[in-house]
C-alpha cells in the first residue's frame, strides 16, 4: 500500500511538473523567446491549419491571448464575464467563433478572458438573479415621471373643452409645452431612458414623435377636409366643425407611457436574469425571443383597453388601428433607442411622419390643373376606409419595418448588458 501511494505522489508530482512546464513554454512563446512565434498560435487557430503537437500545446494560449490585447480595454472595464460576452458578441463574435478558440460558446471563452485579466482588488459581485437591481427610490422617480404626460394631458384636454377664445388658446400653449416637457422627462430616466453605460444617441426622434401625435390628433380630419374641398376654417378644437380634432388617441397615447416604461422594465429584468442563467448566445435569443413578443403583446392590450376607455369619455370613435399602429411604432422605436441603436428609429419615424405629410400634400396637389392623378390614391382609400386608414397604413408599415430590426438586435446579449453596443 505503501508503494502504491509513493507511485502516485510521485505521478501527481510529475503532472504538476509537466503543467508548470507548459505555461512556462507558454510564456516564452509570448515573451518571443525561442520555440514558435507567438502569432503562429494565432494563425494555427483563426486559419484552420493543424500545427505540430508541441506547437499546438505552447499555442494554445496565444489566440486567447491575442484577443484579450486586441480588446483590451472592454476586459479592464469588465465588473463580470457577462459583459465581455456580450461586448465580443458586439463586435461579432460567435459561438462558432469561439470553438476555434477551443471554447463550446462565447460565455466560456468570455470567462476564460474574464480569470486571465489582472486586477488590484476585486471587482463587486454580481447580484442575484432575484435581487433587485434598482433602489425602491428610483423605481418610484420613474413611475411617477411615465404618468405625468398622461395626467397633464388629460388636464390639458378638459380645460379645452370648458374654455373658450384667447383663454383656450392660452390653455391650450401652456399645456401642450408641459406636456413635451414632461415626456421629455419620461423618457430620459426609467426603463425608457437609455440604459447605464450607454450614451444616448445623436439621432434626436422627439420631433418626429411630437409630429405624429399632432397629426393622430389633426390629421384624419384635415384629411378628410381635403377631399371634400376644404378645410374652409381652422380647427375649433372639438370633433366638430369643418376641421374636427380627435383627441381620444392622442391622450390614449400619453396615459400609455406608463405601462409602456413597465413594459420596458419586464423586458429587461427578464432579460438580464436570462443572461445569467444562458450559457450560449443561441440559448439566450431564443430564450428572450418570446420574452420581446410577449412585452409587445402585452403593451397592445394595455393600449386596447385605455383606446375603449379614452373614447367613452370624451365621445369619441375609437380608432383602434390608428392607435395600436402608432402605439406599437413609438414603443418599438423606444426600446431599441433606449439600448443603443438610435439610427433605424430615427429613420422609421422620420419616414412615416414624411408619409404622411406627403398623403395630405397630395390631396391638395391635385388641385393642380392636370395633377388630378396625383390624389387618387388617397383619394381612393379614403373613400374606401376612412382617413385613419392612411395613418393606420402608413403607421403599421413603419411598425413592421422597425420589428424586423428590433427582433434581431433586443435578442442579443449585447442590448441587454451594461457594455454599450456600436450604434
Amino acid at each position: 500500500m505503501s508503494g502504491v501511494g509513493e507511485d502516485l505522489a510521485v505521478g501527481e508530482e510529475s503532472g504538476r511538473q509537466g503543467v508548470h512546464a507548459g505555461v512556462r513554454a507558454g510564456d516564452g512563446v509570448r515573451a518571443g523567446g525561442a520555440g514558435v512565434p507567438s502569432g503562429a498560435g494565432v494563425a494555427g487557430v483563426l486559419g484552420g491549419t493543424t500545427p505540430s503537437p508541441a506547437a499546438a500545446r505552447r499555442g494554445a494560449v496565444d489566440p486567447v491571448k491575442a484577443l484579450m490585447h486586441r480588446h483590451r480595454e472592454l476586459c479592464e472595464r469588465a465588473v463580470d464575464p457577462l459583459e465581455i460576452a456580450a461586448g465580443l458578441e458586439a463586435h461579432g463574435v460567435t459561438d462558432r467563433t469561439a470553438a476555434r478558440f477551443r471554447h463550446r460558446d462565447v460565455f466560456s471563452l468570455a470567462e476564460e478572458m474574464y480569470a486571465r485579466v489582472p486586477r488590484d482588488a476585486d471587482p463587486p459581485a454580481r447580484p442575484a438573479p432575484d435581487t433587485p437591481t434598482a433602489s425602491p427610490a428610483p423605481r418610484r422617480t420613474w413611475a411617477l415621471l411615465t404618468q405625468l404626460p398622461g395626467v397633464l394631458g388629460a388636464a390639458t384636454i378638459t380645460g379645452l373643452r370648458l374654455t373658450h377664445g384667447r383663454t383656450r388658446l392660452l390653455l391650450v400653449t401652456v399645456g401642450a409645452l408641459a406636456v413635451v416637457l414632461a415626456l421629455r422627462a419620461a423618457l430620459r430616466r426609467g426603463p425608457l431612458g437609455p440604459r447605464e453605460g450607454i450614451r444616448a444617441g445623436a439621432h434626436r426622434s422627439g420631433t418626429w414623435t411630437c409630429w405624429l401625435l399632432v397629426h393622430a390628433a389633426l390629421g384624419d380630419g384635415l384629411l378628410r377636409a381635403a377631399v371634400a374641398g376644404g378645410p374652409d376654417d381652422l380647427p375649433a378644437g372639438t370633433g366638430g366643425g369643418a376641421w374636427p380634432v380627435a383627441l381620444a388617441p392622442v391622450l390614449t397615447l400619453l396615459l400609455s407611457c406608463a405601462p409602456a416604461a413597465w413594459c420596458a422594465h419586464l423586458l429587461s429584468v427578464r432579460a438580464r436574469r436570462r443572461l445569467d442563467t444562458s450559457h450560449g448566445l443561441e440559448e439566450f435569443a431564443a430564450s428572450v425571443r418570446p420574452l420581446l413578443l410577449g412585452t409587445f403583446a402585452l403593451y397592445l392590450c394595455a393600449l386596447a383597453a385605455l383606446t375603449a376607455l379614452c373614447a367613452a369619455a370624451l365621445g369619441e370613435p375609437a380608432g383602434y388601428a390608428t392607435t395600436l399602429t402608432l402605439g406599437t411604432l413609438l414603443l418599438a422605436a423606444r426600446l431599441l433607442h433606449a439600448h443603443g441603436f438610435p439610427h433605424a428609429p430615427a429613420a422609421a419615424l422620420a419616414g412615416a411622419a414624411a408619409a404622411e405629410a406627403l398623403a395630405v400634400a397630395t390631396v391638395f396637389a391635385g388641385r393642380l390643373p392636370g395633377c388630378g392623378f396625383l390624389a387618387v390614391p388617397v383619394d381612393t382609400l379614403v373613400s374606401a376606409r376612412g382617413p385613419s386608414a392612411v395613418a393606420a397604413l402608413v403607421c403599421g408599415t413603419a411598425a413592421l419595418a422597425l420589428l424586423v430590426p428590433a427582433a434581431r438586435t433586443l435578442t442579443r446579449a449585447s442590448a441587454h448588458a451594461r457594455t454599450a453596443p456600436p450604434c
